[in-house]
């Protein structure tokens, strides 16, 4: 079962962090990643969204 990491600031500043195994949800997220960077993701390589940063585990 795979697990998707997303970090992000919060709205008090914090770095806070997501973790997605459900892979309804992580299907869901994989939509938001273009072609490229769904490769780069797939190979556990950290992709940055805007100011997310997201990694997927195998």
């Amino acid at each position: 079962m795979s697990v998707l990491i997303r970090r992000y600031k919060g709205n008090n500043g914090m770095i806070q962090e997501e973790r997605i195994d459900d892979d309804v949800r992580i299907e869901r997220y994989r939509r938001l990643f273009e072609k490229d960077d769904l490769k780069k993701l797939e190979t556990g390589v950290k992709v940055f969204i805007e100011k997310d940063e997201w990694q997927l585990l195998p």
